[in-house]
Formats: structure tokens, C-alpha cells, sequence
């Protein structure tokens, strides 16, 4: 018999706030963490706005080497802490082979002061000079900040600091990556290898390759005068995403475990959906194919009918092609009844955070299931006649759930499907 997986413990740093209480009061208020860039000096580029975390820092007690720590890992060690402490989990773990970690993380401590500095003395002839490139590297660059820009060091700084000495993975699928560990997560709990996993995702990308390198793809929104309208999913006038950084994690336990402990819980990952477009790196099939099949197989491992789903949490990043195609996905897994099921995208008030994007929103399901509310999708104002289903448009609604649905689809061509249900004893 399969073993059923709830989630114990909650925990986010974004944009919206400091903790998932917070995130969830600003997204059912309809507010933006968007705002012009302050990370660096982006007037230059096409795209001057982002979503940052502002007015936060991680506390160093207790966190070795945490001077050196990257922008992603002290995300996730923050917004870890909160997932322990509100699950309680630690004082029920008598073997730490038990319990693991399971990360959707990007890469991190990006030093672009010093990596310029280096290009300058490779270049200081009129030609590259890989010698002097070298020399000028082992001169000027930190050896603890090289290691910590590997995308595996938020999963083995979280196993150190609470002694998961269980499996210990990172995936780094792009916008998929985070719902992707919390569906292999999952399974390593189902098969019984653990019984308490940390999963979730962390990522920044508010640098200068970053922002380049999605202004290069004309992924990024340039609605630079009005920063909290630029994400507008699904909306006709939508011209690209807003990029955000950010954590959030959660603590998947074994259901007896979390029964015989008295632990709250918020839900159950009832189904987990993953598949491959196979098709091209940056682009979306037009018959949204891969979509289609995660979605199915994600409700298909509930043992659910399409029917059975009440909301849908969006991918819905404000791209022209993904909101076309994720909403022809819908039409086609849920037929005639596609119309009346609520699909939102939280990405509209807090940008796309990109590895740690799908765990966000997957939390963001659970909230709603428990508080019976709908997020809505801001800056919902010109009906776009190739996106026609409900959008819940600017304002939050009450809606009872029994499940819900998270989209996560990434560069690459990566999709994951995780269905959410709430948790009735």
C-alpha cells in the first residue's frame, strides 16, 4: 500500500514578505512586490524593474560560514527555519537516516565586481590574455564563494543545520525545479527510503547576466513605468514576465507520522504530474502537449477525475505564448467544464521566482484550501479572446476547496503538475 504524504510545516521569504502569513494576507489583498531594481544599476538595460526581497537578512547565529553564503542559501536556510519551527518535526525524529532534504535550487553568489576586474587585466593588451585572467582570478577570488554558487549548497547547508542525514537531492529544471523536488520528495516518502523530507526551492537571478540573458530570450516585461501593472497575465497587453527572487519551503511527512504526533496539517500532496515537451529549449509546443500529459497524470496518481478539480494555480507567468497555451492545456484536460474552474496566477503580484517558484505556489494552494479563498490575477483589464477561462481577475474570492491544482512549466520544456487536497482526517 502506497504511503500518503501531508505537509507538516510551512515556510517563505518573497518578494510580497518574510513569512507565508504575510505573502498570503498581500496576494488576498491584491498587492505587488514589484518596484524599479535596486540590486544593481539596471538603468541600462530594457527591463529597470524586478521583485526583490527588501529589509530582510538571515540572523548568522548558529549558521557556520554564513559570511560567505549565497543570496540562494540564506533564502532557503530562512525560509527552512520557519518550515521546522511551525511543524515541530525535530523533537519526533529519533533517526536522522529518516529524513532528508529535496531542493529545486539555481545557482548563487554571483561576483560580478570581481569577475569584471579579471576580464579588464585579460584584456589590458587590446586582446584576451587567459593567463593574466587567471592570475588575476587566483589573486581576487574567495574560494568559500566560488563553492557556495553550486546549485547543491542550500540542500547541504539545510542537512547540516538540522541533521538530515537521509537522501539528500537538488534538481534544477528551471520554473520547474521546486515543484519537481516536492514531487520526488514525495515519492521517496511513498516508497518508504524516508519519512520526514525537507523540499522546496530557492533562487535569485536579479543580477546582470540574469537580466540580460531573459532580456536576450524578450522573456522579460518592459512596462518599466508603471512596475506594479508589468505582470498581466492572461490580459492581451501582457508583453513578458517580471523576474523575482526568493524560498520557500515546506516539511513533507509521512502520514501515520504526522497522525501519531499530533502535527497540524495543511494538506496532502495527493498526486505528482512530470513530463518533457521534447520539443524546443525556449519554446512552448502550440498544442501544449506536455502540459496536457502532466496535468493528467497528476490527477490520474490522485485517483481523481478531471471534475473532481477546483482551482488551478497558473504557471501563468505573463508571456504571450505560455498564458495562449497554458489556457489551452485547461481546455483540453478539463473540456466543457474548463470555463468554470478558477484559474489564477500569484505570479501577476510577485514576479516569477523561477526555481523557487512552484513550491510558493503550491503553498499558495494549500492557503486557499484551508481559508477558502482564491488568490486573484492583478492587472486583469483587456480580455485577450485566445485566454477565456475564469482568472479570477483583481480581486480575491471565497471558494470552497477540496482540490486544487499547480502548474509549473520551465525552459527546457520541463512540466510539473503537483494536485493538492485538503485534509480531512
Amino acid at each position: 500500500m502506497r504511503r500518503r504524504v501531508v505537509v507538516t510545516g510551512i515556510g517563505m521569504i518573497n518578494p510580497m514578505g518574510h513569512d507565508a502569513e504575510t505573502v498570503w494576507a498581500g496576494l488576498k489583498e491584491s498587492k505587488s512586490g514589484v518596484a524599479y531594481t535596486t540590486l544593481f544599476d539596471a538603468s541600462g538595460f530594457p527591463t529597470k524593474i524586478s521583485a526583490e526581497i527588501k529589509n530582510w537578512e538571515l540572523s548568522p547565529e548558529g549558521i557556520p560560514g554564513a559570511e560567505s553564503l549565497g543570496r540562494h542559501t540564506k533564502f532557503a536556510i530562512g525560509a527552512a527555519q520557519q518550515a521546522v519551527h511551525d511543524s515541530g518535526v525535530l523533537d519526533s525524529i529519533n533517526d536522522p537516516v529518516r529524513f532528508g532534504v529535496y531542493m529545486g535550487s539555481g545557482e548563487g553568489n554571483q561576483d560580478f565586481q570581481t569577475f569584471a576586474r579579471m576580464m579588464s587585466a585579460a584584456l589590458a593588451d587590446g586582446e584576451y590574455d587567459a593567463a593574466k585572467f587567471i592570475a588575476k582570478g587566483l589573486e581576487l577570488l574567495n574560494p568559500a564563494k566560488e563553492l557556495e554558487q553550486e546549485p547543491n549548497m542550500p540542500a547541504a547547508h539545510l542537512a547540516t543545520l538540522f541533521n538530515a542525514q537521509g537522501p539528500n537531492l537538488n534538481c534544477l529544471t528551471a520554473c520547474a525545479a521546486s515543484s519537481q523536488a516536492i514531487g520526488e520528495a514525495t515519492e521517496i516518502i511513498r516508497r518508504g527510503d524516508a519519512d520526514v523530507m525537507i523540499a522546496g526551492g530557492t533562487h535569485s537571478m536579479i543580477h546582470p547576466f540574469g537580466v540580460t540573458g531573459f532580456n536576450l530570450l524578450t522573456a522579460l516585461s518592459e512596462s518599466n513605468d508603471e512596475p506594479t501593472k508589468a505582470s498581466r497575465p492572461f490580459d492581451r497587453l501582457r508583453n513578458g514576465f517580471v523576474l523575482g527572487e526568493g524560498s520557500a519551503m515546506v516539511i513533507l511527512e509521512e502520514l501515520e507520522s504526522a497522525k501519531k504526533r499530533g502535527a497540524k496539517i495543511y494538506g496532502e500532496i495527493a498526486g505528482y504530474g512530470t513530463t518533457a515537451d521534447a520539443y524546443r529549449i525556449t519554446d512552448i509546443p502550440p498544442d501544449g502537449h506536455g502540459g496536457i500529459a502532466a496535468m493528467r497524470m497528476s490527477i490520474a496518481d490522485a485517483g481523481l477525475n478531471p471534475s473532481d478539480i477546483q482551482y488551478v494555480n497558473a504557471h501563468g507567468t505573463s508571456t504571450t505564448v505560455n498564458d495562449k497555451v497554458e489556457t489551452l492545456a485547461c481546455k483540453e484536460v478539463f473540456g466543457e467544464n474548463a470555463i468554470n474552474i478558477p484559474v489564477s496566477s500569484t505570479k501577476s503580484m510577485m514576479g516569477h521566482l523561477i526555481a523557487a517558484a512552484g513550491v510558493t505556489e503550491m503553498i499558495v494552494c494549500l492557503l486557499s484550501i484551508r481559508d477558502s479563498v482564491l488568490p486573484p490575477t492583478i492587472n486583469y483589464e483587456n480580455p485577450d479572446p485566445l485566454c477565456d477561462l475564469d482568472y479570477v481577475p483583481n480581486v480575491a474570492r471565497e471558494a470552497k476547496i477540496q482540490y486544487a491544482l499547480n502548474n509549473s512549466f520551465g525552459f527546457g520544456g520541463q512540466n510539473v503538475t503537483l494536485c493538492l487536497s485538503r485534509f480531512d482526517g
